[in-house]
């Protein structure tokens, strides 16, 4: 299907389509002698979603009655902002005390924790006054420039940071996303097992920003590796043709969680420069292309505990529609079969 206004036909018309869901997606979706299936967006704070009238009740004013309100919706969130300031104990014990205990954070790794760069002004106090006078000058800096004991720093601060979830049964998975230029060779393999081993014993799922994990050539090879080591790996929606796109697998390479994204098929924004995140993202899936993941999402049910789909279309009320639409989907599939 083409984008126009099918696929982003305002706030209107998404709630309206919401609205005929009733509260589906509030609660875990249960699947007999299979897994839990929680859905939920990768934002909550996203401006677009947070303006007045978009998602939240006028009454929902401050950071705490938005996080209070989200957690009444859904079972299971993504937190975008750890990938670029590092969590801290005091923000991570804030999310526990306002949301139920059964409610679930997926975590993003920070940016210098996946081979990316990271804004100097971003990193706590103590970091940035340690980093050597040649890399402070510059307006970002890569992990392999670092030192290796801020490395480390980098690492135990993050791990730290996310404690209270963590410690509460609420921490579901800190996602390793490796960019484009990260592609299938065997130091990147132990670099995604030296991550895990520094992250441990907080889980962890690895998503790939370069087809060539996934082709013809490296898929079996990829999937072998992250089963044999038990590490999920995170399927994803997302335009299609691009050295960045993903074919749409249901993979599942670990027994106790699935994980699944939906970017949007948004073609004419995804690889484009000097644009807003957001921007990349502005699509509202239709019925019809939610339905296509029913049965992948199915199968994630019955070989993983606990399987997660998150929408990153998180335009607005975009990804809250599709969430609801889809959890709808998955419950009446269930009294179907």
């Amino acid at each position: 299907m083409g984008d126009g206004t099918t696929h982003d036909p305002g706030v209107e018309t998404a709630r309206a389509r919401a609205s005929v869901t009733g509260d589906a997606g509030a609660q875990p979706i249960l699947i007999p002698s299979a897994g839990t299936i929680r859905v939920g967006t990768s934002s909550w704070t996203d401006p677009t979603m947070t303006a007045p009238g978009v998602f939240y009740p006028a009454d929902a004013r401050t950071a705490e009655d938005r996080l209070t309100f989200y957690a009444a919706q859904f079972p299971l969130v993504e937190v975008d902002a750890t990938y670029y300031a590092l969590p801290s104990e005091r923000v991570a014990g804030l999310w526990r005390e306002r949301t139920p205990p059964d409610f679930i954070f997926d975590v993003k790794a920070h940016a210098l924790m996946t081979g990316q760069p990271s804004e100097v002004k971003r990193l706590p106090k103590a970091l940035r006054e340690a980093v050597p006078a040649e890399l402070a000058a510059k307006t970002r800096v890569y992990a392999r420039d670092l030192p290796s004991e801020l490395r480390d720093e980098i690492w135990r601060i993050f791990k730290e940071g996310l404690a209270p979830l963590f410690e509460a049964g609420q921490l579901g998975a800190v996602f390793l996303q490796y960019p484009r230029w990260v592609f299938p060779s065997g130091e990147n393999r132990d670099a995604i097992l030296e991550a895990r081993e520094r992250l441990a014993p907080l889980p962890c799922a690895v998503e790939f920003r370069h087809n060539s994990w996934l082709n013809e050539k490296n898929a079996a090879r990829t999937l072998a590796f992250l089963a044999d080591h038990a590490i999920p790996i995170v399927m994803v929606d997302e335009p299609q043709g691009f050295r960045s796109s993903l074919p749409p697998v249901a993979a599942v390479t670990s027994p106790e969680l699935a994980v699944v994204r939906f970017h949007g098929r948004r073609t004419e924004t995804w690889e484009a420069r000097g644009i807003p995140t957001v921007e990349r993202f502005r699509y509202l899936y239709e019925r019809d292309e939610l339905e296509e993941w029913v049965p992948r999402v199915q199968h994630a049910a019955r070989e993983a505990r606990d399987v997660h789909v998150l929408m990153n279309n998180c335009f607005a009320n975009y990804g809250a529609t599709n969430a609801r639409e889809i959890a709808a989907l998955l419950l009446e599939a269930q009294l179907e079969s």
